[in-house]
């Protein structure tokens, strides 16, 4: 079990530390990295005391390979269970370190890494560059399987209900744009604002899939439980418990549906983080990870 040995800082560092001020340059190189990783074993992307973390794990690897002052930012705060297919993390590296071969760099940093955590690429970025602070988009992928499965349990919910895709589809749609989702948030008194500008939702059952289901968002930023939130009101409109209207209600009146109706993270996916002046990253295949 690889986990952190000091209290974690907010700014990304094990090793307590002032945390950089946004005006300033770093003051070392800085690396921009894409990682996906399962976060089935893992108490979320966060570096917490006693508890095993994906940043946590990747700090110590970094702080084995190129020494203590290593600072890792991720663009999302994953929860518990919750797994990324293209999590990106800025470097910060110390200034002593020095990185000529980015592909080499990737090796051996996955060389020190569990298997269920992988750096997919590393890449010089500007002395500025923040994983997330710069970010523009983020795109999380839901999966829900209508059919029991041996293999893709852990990367799936399963629901036993009959669901209705087009009527999930049509109040997906309700969620787009910009609406107040305190209704949708855990512990929306700790956050500046539960305003939250969505660029859209969409449901899909992809027909290479027999009995998935994706639900996938786009927005700025999200906050704390807030997809899996609006997954389980989808699945009660399409199980039929749940009408438009009511769906539409809930952004306007504060219940603890949404809170009662939160799916496991099994299902969840970071998929993708876009920065200006970027191209959109192209979704994984339907099946990938397991199904």
């Amino acid at each position: 079990m690889i986990e952190p040995l000091r209290p974690p800082c907010d700014n990304g560092s094990v090793i307590p530390n002032r945390a950089p001020s946004r005006t300033s340059a770093p003051s070392g190189a800085v690396l921009r990295a894409t990682i996906e990783y399962d976060g089935g074993r893992y108490r979320g992307w966060q570096a917490q005391i006693n508890a095993r973390t994906v940043q946590g794990t990747l700090l110590v690897a970094a702080h084995e390979l190129w020494g203590a002052g290593v600072r890792v930012h991720g663009a999302g705060r994953t929860d518990a269970g919750v797994h990324a297919f293209g999590q990106v993390a800025s470097i910060h590296l110390p200034p002593r370190v020095r990185v000529s071969d980015p592909a080499d760099a990737t090796k051996r940093w996955n060389d020190l890494l569990p298997p269920d955590v992988n750096v997919l690429s590393l890449a010089l970025a500007a002395p500025t560059f923040h994983a997330r602070h710069d970010a523009v988009k983020r795109v999380y992928r839901y999966r829900i399987s209508r059919r029991r499965t041996g293999f893709g349990k852990p990367f799936v919910y399963w629901v036993r209900d009959s669901l209705d895709v087009g009527a999930m589809e049509r109040a997906a749609r309700l969620f787009a744009g910009r609406h107040d989702f305190k209704s949708y948030c855990e512990n929306p008194e700790g956050h500046d604002s539960t305003i939250v500008v969505v660029e859209r939702v969409e449901v899909t059952a992809p027909p290479e899939a027999d009995g998935l289901i994706l639900v996938r968002f786009s927005a700025s930023h999200f906050l704390w439980k807030m997809v899996r939130r609006v997954v389980g009101v989808l699945i009660e409109v399409g199980a039929g418990r749940m009408t438009e209207r009511e769906v539409a209600r809930l952004f306007v009146e504060r219940t603890g549906d949404p809170a009662r109706l939160t799916v496991p993270p099994s299902g969840l996916f970071l998929e993708s983080v876009s920065y200006p002046g970027e191209p959109d990253a192209v979704p994984p295949h339907p099946l990938r990870p397991a199904f």
